[in-house]
């Protein structure tokens, strides 16, 4: 073909809502050397199904935004392309039938009023307002969010890709990819029509992503982390007295989610869409006897309606209208889902200049926002906003097929669930176990997954509540409660470990290793025997991740960062490293185990077990020691604000150091209390307290910034602008006078009813007896003592904002004890 494409600067696989809507983006930015490549028409897989509703509502700070940023793009984008569309923006109900439903309401509402949309609680009273088709005698109330509806999913993708090509940008339809391939730099796309040569490829593939990830297998890519589900929705028949009512009124009923049924309900036409989430959900193509067709485009499953039963029984009390119309059609179609049921979008783990833009269950909601924020992945290497809750590194090697199974059925089982702070979901776990396991179990231990390693959460004890039920609350005070206080006080008094496998570890080593990573980080490098915290900002001077670097020797580093940033930081780091240089970065997380062993006896308890440690070397000093027989390092530093080591060991050797603590009278705290304790000193979380949303000098850190270091470090101008120009607001903590719960993540605060800033991270400290929230507040009300409120699912709390130090222990006496 003459007229095919050979080079481009970016190709895109696939052409659903989301491919179309990153080439529109590039497009739209200027990038029109972009090409879009679809196998078959556009829309052909989930996108043709789909029910095409649009809410903003999401639990997730990030996602909402995504969503916010959608349909705010919807409501202008037929005038924007000249692209008629069918989009109703009817309004939509979500139904409460608990007191704990309205509490999530009422966050959610929150965080949506602060990102500048309207969502109001209502009585049922008010629902019954808004539809009058609905029964209400049984709710506790709901939520209305007037900017929710539906859109046609195949006309909002048409007028994507006209927008598209009217900005620069080529779709090529009917091209199937059959290879990938490397040329230097270079990625060579190979199609059925013809080879194109690209600097970057995003893999948009919907429910194929995983086939196509294959395709980057030889250049570091991993087998793709998602399953394909059936959703299944039907249409009835027309239903007059709906059709009367529509008349009358000239607009749409507006949509019902019965989210603690489980279903969704909207008006299509002149009948009803009926979608439930069933728990006895089915997954397809997961077996070697039930393969992925090699193209199931514009294809359905066959109807299984026995599976909707109990819901479609249910949705006709709701609206008894439901019972009176035949089902037109149903559609049982394929959608992605990855195990949380968020979708991938940003660089595709262990490849260079290739990103992913896929497994979306809401992608018609999502995908304007989505491909805003895929475009700025390739041609920024950062987000306007932090992404971390759909960044693809945020699975790593534990999550193999039956894990994402597992889940995947869980999370689409349980769509609208509540995610309670002391909750942890049952599927997929122990994924990867401490050797100190079976040890831990038999103490009571309640684990918790992070990065798929199992920890103790807390420590049960005989006659305590370890059901799950018992963690279904919103309340701080659960069965936990008690035996967390008491891991606080062991720590506060005695001497307490944790066992904590998972750190993220990588060794830097090689000539200039020292040289290229004071070049990077923000402020300056520990002597060799020595260890400090290192932060990595983006060209904004946001904060991108927080690294403690251990020094061995001139250029002999380790580098240790969060469980969770294990792919995520390794990334960053490799791909800031001078091409060519004797440098190198390994991971060697799961070499390695780490003990917290901390309190004012921990000095003692240790002396005990080891003969050869200088335990007088003072506050962030390194050495290598031996303790019960097996050889260790020993940092001195306590994430617990108390005197304390961190032990690290080879991970085999973890298990007879670990008993041997234990044994002479350590006592086992968990994750639980070691949150606790982190916050009353005012120690940063990764990505709550410290994400891309925040600059460095915004976090309070500026004694990590050596401005007048020569290096100039990623960010170095953009803070000494900020500098210059004074913050706009600023790290805070805040004593709450909070009753049952703890501020959660993203809770507004205000003055008056002004918002003026928002949390980060909440927990009751137990040494100071009093609920603690860490956030972002505007400058000029960051003054000791100046009083705000913050919303704490639903209720206004009274917050004092306190001297910039630690809670427990301001003088940090004890730590240097």
């Amino acid at each position: 073909m003459a007229d095919f494409p050979t080079t481009a600067r970016v190709v895109i696989i696939g052409g659903g809502v989301v491919g179309t809507s990153t080439l529109y983006h590039l497009a739209k930015a200027g990038w029109t050397d972009c090409v879009l490549l679809e196998k078959n028409e556009l829309t052909a897989g989930s996108t043709w199904h789909a029910a095409g509703n649009c809410p903003n509502f999401a639990g997730s700070w990030a996602v909402m935004n995504m969503q916010r940023y959608s349909l705010s793009m919807y409501r202008t984008l037929a005038e924007d392309v000249d692209y008629p569309m069918n989009y109703h923006v009817t309004g939509a109900l979500r139904l409460a039938h608990s007191k704990d439903r309205m509490m999530e309401f009422e966050k959610v509402a929150s965080m949506g009023r602060y990102q500048g949309l309207q969502m109001d609680i209502c009585t049922p009273e008010e629902l019954k307002e808004f539809n009058p088709f609905m029964e209400t005698h049984d709710l506790a109330g709901g939520l209305w969010d007037p900017l929710d509806g539906d859109i046609d999913p195949a006309q909002l993708t048409q007028a994507l890709a006209k927008g598209a090509r009217d900005a620069g940008g080529r779709i090529e339809r009917f091209c199937p990819v059959i290879g990938i391939d490397r040329d230097g730099d270079e990625w060579i796309v190979k199609t059925e029509k013809g080879e194109i040569r690209c600097e970057y490829v995003a893999n948009c593939a919907g429910y194929y992503a995983q086939r196509v990830g294959e395709m980057f297998k030889p250049f570091g890519g991993r087998t793709v982390p998602m399953v394909v589900m059936s959703h299944q929705y039907f249409l009835t028949d027309e239903i007059p007295e709906l059709a009367a009512w529509t008349k009358e009124k000239g607009h749409k009923m507006p949509m019902i989610r019965d989210v603690d049924i489980s279903y969704y309900l909207r008006q299509d036409k002149n009948g009803l869409n009926l979608g439930p989430y069933e728990r006895n959900c089915k997954a397809h193509w997961v077996t070697p006897d039930d393969p992925m067709p090699e193209d199931f485009s514009f294809q359905l499953y066959p109807d299984d309606l026995e599976r909707l039963e109990f819901y479609i029984e249910d949705a006709m009390e709701r609206v008894p209208a439901l019972g009176t119309a035949g089902v037109g059609r149903n559609i049982n179609g394929p959608i992605p889902y990855a195990p949380d049921g968020l979708p991938m979008i940003g660089p595709m783990p262990g490849v260079k200049n290739a990103f992913e833009g896929h497994s979306f269950t809401f992608g018609i909601a999502q995908g304007g926002g989505a491909g805003k924020v895929l475009s700025e992945w390739i041609m920024h290497g950062e987000t306007e906003l932090d992404m971390w809750a759909v960044d693809p590194r945020r699975y790593t090697d534990y999550a193999d097929h039956d894990y994402c199974l597992a889940k995947a059925l869980e999370t689409y089982g349980h769509e609208y669930a509540m995610h309670y702070p002391h909750h942890e979901w049952p599927a997929g776990r122990d994924k990867k176990l401490s050797p100190n396991h079976a040890r831990l179990l038999a103490d009571g231990a309640q684990m918790g997954a992070y990065n798929g390693w199992e920890r103790a959460n807390w420590f049960a004890k005989d006659g305590d509540d370890t059901s799950e039920e018992a963690t279904l609350t919103w309340d701080r005070n659960g069965p936990w409660a008690v035996r967390v206080k008491e891991e606080v006080e062991a720590v506060r008094d005695g001497v307490g470990v944790l066992d904590m496998p998972g750190f993220s570890r990588y060794t830097l080593s090689g000539e200039g290793a020292a040289e290229w990573l004071r070049g990077q980080v923000a402020g300056a490098l520990p002597k060799a025997g020595r260890m400090n915290l290192g932060y990595f900002t983006d060209s904004r001077g946001k904060i991108v991740t927080e690294v403690t670097i251990i020094r061995w020797g001139e250029d002999d580093f380790w580098l240790m960062t969060a469980a969770v940033a294990q792919w995520h930081d390794m990334e960053f780091l490799k791909s800031r490293l001078p091409a060519n240089s004797d440098i190198k970065l390994t991971d060697i997380t799961r070499n390695w185990s780490t003990l917290l062993l901390t309190g004012p006896k921990s000095r003692d308890l240790l002396s005990g077990l080891t003969e050869d440690a200088d335990l007088a070397l003072g506050w962030l000093s390194i050495q290598e020691a031996t303790v019960a027989g097996k050889p260790v390092k020993l940092f001195r530093v306590s994430f617990a604000g108390e005197l304390g080591w961190e032990v690290h060991s080879a991970f085999d050797d973890s298990a007879p150091v670990y008993e041997a603590i234990r044994d002479a009278g350590a006592a086992p705290f968990g994750m639980y209390a070691l949150n606790s304790m982190r916050i009353e000193k005012g120690y940063r979380s990764w990505k709550g307290d410290l994400s891309t949303d925040y600059s460095l000098l915004e976090g309070g850190m500026e004694r990590f910034i050596r401005f007048d270091k020569p290096q100039d470090f990623i960010g170095k101008a953009a803070l000494l602008n900020e500098k210059q120009q004074g913050v706009k607001k600023q790290f805070v903590t805040l004593v709450v006078d909070a009753g049952d719960q703890d501020a959660p993540y993203m809770s507004p605060l205000f003055v008056g009813n002004e918002v003026v800033g928002e949390t980060t991270s909440g927990d009751w400290g137990y040494r100071v007896n009093k609920s603690i929230a860490l956030g972002m507040l505007r400058k000029d009300l960051t003054e000791p003592g100046t009083e705000v409120e913050v919303e704490i699912y639903g209720k206004r709390c009274k917050a004092i904002v306190q001297i910039d130090q630690p809670l427990w222990d301001p003088q940090n006496e004890r730590i240097r004890a």
